[in-house]
């Protein structure tokens, strides 16, 4: 396997953006900086690149991976809004909240974000609108972006392209962006009612609470 390619991002954002736009659109998996902690990203109408991201993770293949957007006219385009979704929306984006939701009727059936799709009949899609220039860029060239933290399954999430690249092995496009803030996004489950936190994040129950969403906590671990 050879070695990764790195770009700095902030010596020529313009650059990165094209060089992953190319990466992407041919195939490829890219790891790149978020404003939570860095991920490891392909398309999801590329099935070969969204199962090489399970294989670098050792991700086991019912969990779906998520997908970043480039704006919520893109997510809309992906889950079905219903008014708590709005609320969500409206409160959190663009931010750290991940929002999993039944997939729209008519929308895009060539997604693939993990073999628990087919298990679930392909029902339900977490979508986030990230509050990072760079992935909106991108999101906007390419569509929505398959995305998962850029670390071996059950380790820590790393907060720097070196880390998020070592973790993943050689043979990758990674832009570094400089560290990142480390914190995941939270999962939010509307298809429960109440809504569930699936994952504590940068966004607590609290949070949510007063933005006007009834929330079952998360379980402690």
């Amino acid at each position: 396997m050879s070695e990764s390619l790195t770009l700095d991002v902030g010596a020529d954002p313009v650059a990165a953006v094209a060089a992953a736009v190319r990466a992407l659109s041919n195939g490829g998996v890219v790891v790149l900086p978020t404003e939570t902690v860095y991920g490891v990203a392909a398309l999801p109408s590329c099935r070969n690149a969204i199962e090489e991201v399970f294989r670098r993770k050792g991700r086991p293949p019912e969990r779906l991976v998520a997908v970043l957007v480039a704006d919520d006219n893109q997510a809309r385009a992906l889950v079905e809004a219903d008014d708590r979704f709005e609320h969500l929306a409206t409160a959190f984006w663009p931010g750290p909240l991940t929002v999993v939701g039944h997939r729209r009727s008519g929308g895009d059936d060539d997604l693939f974000l993990g073999d628990g799709a087919t298990e679930r009949g392909g029902a339900t899609v977490g979508v986030r609108w990230p509050d990072h220039d760079l992935v909106r860029s991108i999101a906007a060239e390419v569509g929505p972006i398959a995305t998962t933290s850029a670390n071996r399954t059950g380790q820590p999430t790393p907060d720097t392209a070196a880390r998020a690249a070592a973790a993943l092995g050689g043979d990758l496009l990674v832009l570094d962006g400089g560290p990142c803030a480390g914190e995941p996004s939270t999962v939010v489950d509307l298809t429960d009612h109440p809504a569930r936190v699936v994952r504590r994040g940068a966004i607590t129950e609290s949070d949510l609470e007063q933005a006007g969403i009834s929330v079952e906590a998360a379980e402690q671990r």
